[in-house]
């Protein structure tokens, strides 16, 4: 059995993916706000900016989780294609979710189906991003940590949504976003407890990218994304900032005919 180190960087990489899913988080649940103080073609923008922080966040979470990931024995690659095909699952299924509850009339039913549908969504990312690594040997699953892992996203998913939903404050959200930082970096951990890996030394080489030609450039390109969107979000005017302003103006312009 080869011996799995998860932080070959010590707290450097938990702490920077804990740091990218608590942005994701606290981004994707400002623009949720927003969105449900709007209508039209503003909400559905709002939303779409929603899911693509969150699921950003996520994916972003955990590759740069990956980054500290090393396995005694064997290099390590990742299959290009898989794991672009893991960061589209995570948009499209944080984006269902987020359309669910922001358009539904019966919130708490779309609460249940886009928590249950964007945390398998959500755990489906992280073993995509799994299944793209490459290794000289054969990776195993406990199958009652996988379980766990897919209930903690499931979970974490539903109250994601919930705040959503009903946390407006900054203070508030920023809380919710800690916490959610916190349920999304467990469930990756507790998916990674439960891998197990038999290696089967060989010189072949393996294919695929290594983490710093591939992941790590695409991790910088989504966290500055993320940190540019966040910029724009705070810059932007709130509806009661348009409301106030558009009150002002009023006035003004009855005075002025």
């Amino acid at each position: 059995m080869g011996h799995l180190d998860h932080a070959a960087f010590g707290w450097l990489t938990p702490v920077l993916s804990y740091l990218m899913a608590c942005t994701g988080a606290a981004l994707g649940l400002r623009c949720t706000v927003r969105a449900l103080a709007t209508t039209g073609r503003s909400r559905r923008n709002w939303l779409v900016t929603a899911a693509s922080a969150i699921g950003t966040g996520i994916w972003t979470m955990h590759f740069v989780a990956m980054l500290g990931f090393r396995v005694s024995g064997t290099g390590i690659r990742y299959d290009i294609p898989l794991t672009i095909l893991s960061l589209l699952v995570a948009m499209v299924v944080v984006c269902a979710g987020v359309f669910a509850v922001g358009y539904s009339r019966d919130r708490n039913r779309a609460l249940l189906l886009g928590g249950l549908t964007t945390g398998l969504g959500v755990a489906s990312m992280h073993y995509l991003g799994m299944a793209a690594v490459r290794l000289h040997g054969d990776v195993r699953y406990d199958p009652v940590l996988v379980g766990l892992s897919v209930l903690i996203a499931v979970v974490a998913a539903t109250v994601a949504l919930w705040a959503g939903l009903n946390i407006t404050s900054p203070r508030a959200v920023t809380v919710a976003s800690l916490v959610m930082g916190a349920a999304v970096s467990s469930m990756h951990y507790t998916g990674m407890f439960a891998v197990s890996v038999r290696v089967n030394p060989s010189g072949e080489a393996l294919p695929g990218a290594t983490a710093m030609q591939f992941i790590f450039p695409l991790a910088v390109g989504l966290g500055s994304y993320l940190f540019i969107t966040s910029a724009f979000v705070a810059l932007s005017p709130t509806a009661d900032e348009r409301e106030a302003s558009a009150s002002a103006q009023r006035p003004v312009e009855t005075v002025a005919r």
